[in-house]
C-alpha cells in the first residue's frame, strides 16, 4: 500500500535511482497502510510503539527473507528482553538471540516526520479505495488517508486484523470476497462511475452487519450518522468509579498490554478502573471514539493510557477500543486531556457492561515512559509518577447509531 501510495502521489524521494515514466495511475487500492516509519514507531500522541517494531525487525529487519515468530523464539530464551534500556539498543540484545545484527533499528527512532501521505493525499484528484480492520494497528493510518483524500474516497473498515479476511478466525458472515470487490470497484473508477464524495462502511463486529459512514460534509440524507454518546465518570449511569482515583505508574512494573485480567484490590492502585452499568439493549457504535479526562501527574512527562473493555454478561472480557497520549508539563497541575480512542466498528448485546481503565503505561506493546523528562528511546533510569483523576468533567465519548439502517458493503463502496 505504501509503495501504491508514494507512486500514485508522485513522492520525489521514494525510490532513489527508479526510472521515472510518464503519467500517474488511474485509482489506487491501499489495504491496511503504513503510511511512513514515524507511524509505525509512534502513536500519533507520542508513545512509542515497541511490540509491534520488535516483532517487526525480528522477523523482516535488516534480511530478504522473513522468519515469522522470531520474536517469540527469542523471548523464549531471554523473558526480558523487551525490558532492555535503553530502547535504541534493544537491537543489540535482539540480534544476540537471532543470531544476525539489525543495524536499521535506530534509523527507526530518528524518524520524526508524520503526516506526509496524508498531506499530498489532500490534492490528490484520482479516486482511492482505503480498507482495514478495526482490529488492524494501522486502522487509523487507513481512516486518515481516507478523511484527507482530496478525489472519490471510499472506506471499507471491516471486523479484521492486519491479515483482513485472510484471518481463519474471522466468522463467515463477517467475510467478503475482497478480490472480487477490488475488480468491481476498479471497473467503476476507471469508468468514471464513483459519485465525488467520500464515504464508506464500518463492519458492526462479527455480527455481519455493516454502517454507512461519511467524511466531512458528505452526509447523504436517509442514512443514519453516529451521534456521540457520553457515559460521565462517577455516574451510576455513566461509569462508575470502582478505584484508583489515585495511583501510582511505576515503569518496574507497568499495566500489561497483554493481561486483561484487572487487580480490583491492588495496594497502592496501578490505574484507575471505571465499570458502567449493563446496557439495557443492544448498542451499535460505528465511528470515532474519545476520552476526555481531568488529571494530575507528578511528574514533568507522563503517558495516558486508556483501555476500554466490554464484559459480556457471563464476564468474558474482550478489548473494544485503545488509546495513549504522552503529556508535558509542569509537575502537579491539573489538565484536560483527550485521549483519541480509535474508530469502532462493534454490536454490543444488551447485558454488556463497559470497563475502563487508565494508566500510566501499556507495556509491552508500548515502551515505558521513564517520567524523567528524558526520551523513553534513550533513557535508562525509571521513576514512578503519582497520578489523579478527577471523575468530575471526565467522560467516555462514543459513536452510538442513532437509528439503525443497515447497508450492503460492495454495491455502498462501488456506486
Amino acid at each position: 500500500a505504501y509503495c501504491a501510495l508514494v507512486t500514485a502521489l508522485g513522492v520525489p524521494d521514494a525510490a532513489p535511482g527508479a526510472v521515472q515514466r510518464d503519467g500517474v495511475p488511474d485509482a489506487v487500492i491501499a489495504a491496511v497502510p503504513a503510511l511512513g516509519l514515524t507511524e509505525t514507531a509512534r502513536e500519533p500522541g507520542g508513545p512509542e510503539r515497541l511490540w509491534a517494531r520488535a516483532g517487526w525487525w525480528a522477523a523482516h529487519g535488516d534480511r530478504h527473507d522473513s522468519e515469522p515468530g522470531a520474536l517469540e523464539r527469542a523471548l523464549a530464551d531471554d523473558p526480558r528482553l523487551l525490558e532492555h534500556l535503553p530502547v535504541a539498543r534493544l537491537a543489540e540484545r535482539l540480534a544476540k538471540g537471532l543470531g544476525r545484527e539489525l543495524p536499521s533499528w535506530p534509523r527507526l527512532w530518528a524518524d520524526r516526520e508524520r503526516g506526509r501521505l496524508v498531506a499530498l493525499g489532500s490534492t490528490a484528484r484520482l479516486p482511492l479505495l482505503a480498507v482495514g480492520g478495526t482490529r488492524d494497528p494501522f486502522a487509523q493510518d487507513t481512516v486518515a488517508l481516507w478523511r484527507g483524500w482530496a478525489g472519490p474516497a471510499r472506506l471499507l473498515l471491516g471486523p479484521w486484523g492486519h491479515h483482513l479476511t485472510a484471518d481463519r478466525t474471522v466468522p463467515a458472515r463477517a467475510r467478503l470476497n475482497l478480490g472480487a470487490l477490488y475488480v468491481r470497484w476498479a471497473h467503476a473508477a476507471l469508468a468514471g462511475r464513483l459519485e465525488s464524495t467520500r464515504h464508506g462502511v464500518i463492519a458492526l463486529g462479527d455480527s455481519g452487519r455493516w454502517h454507512t459512514t461519511r467524511g466531512r460534509g458528505t452526509h447523504r440524507p436517509g442514512t443514519a450518522p453516529a451521534a456521540e454518546c457520553r457515559w460521565s465518570f462517577g455516574s451510576s449511569t455513566g461509569l462508575r468509579l470502582l478505584h484508583g482515583a489515585e495511583f501510582s505508574a511505576d515503569p518496574q512494573r507497568p499495566v500489561r498490554s497483554d493481561d486483561l485480567a484487572v487487580p480490583v484490590d491492588g495496594h497502592p492502585a496501578d490505574r484507575c478502573l471505571l465499570l458502567s452499568p449493563p446496557l439495557p439493549r443492544p448498542l451499535d457504535l460505528a465511528g470515532a471514539a474519545i476520552a476526555r479526562i481531568t488529571a494530575t501527574a507528578d511528574t514533568p512527562s507522563a503517558d495516558w493510557a486508556v483501555r476500554l473493555t466490554a464484559l459480556d454478561p457471563s464476564g468474558r472480557a474482550d478489548p473494544l477500543a485503545f488509546g495513549i497520549v504522552r503529556r508535558t508539563g509542569p509537575p502537579g497541575k491539573a489538565a484536560d486531556i483527550t485521549v483519541p480512542l480509535g474508530t469502532l466498528g462493534r454490536r454490543l448485546p444488551a447485558g454488556t457492561r463497559l470497563r475502563a481503565e487508565i494508566a500510566g503505561h501499556h507495556f509491552p506493546a508500548h515502551a515505558r515512559n521513564p517520567h524523567t523528562g528524558d526520551d523513553p528511546v534513550t533513557a535508562t533510569r525509571l521513576v514512578p509518577s503519582r497520578r489523579s483523576v478527577n471523575p468530575r468533567g471526565s467522560a467516555l465519548h462514543l459513536p452510538v447509531v442513532a437509528r439503525r439502517r443497515y447497508v450492503e458493503p460492495v454495491p455502498e463502496i462501488c456506486r
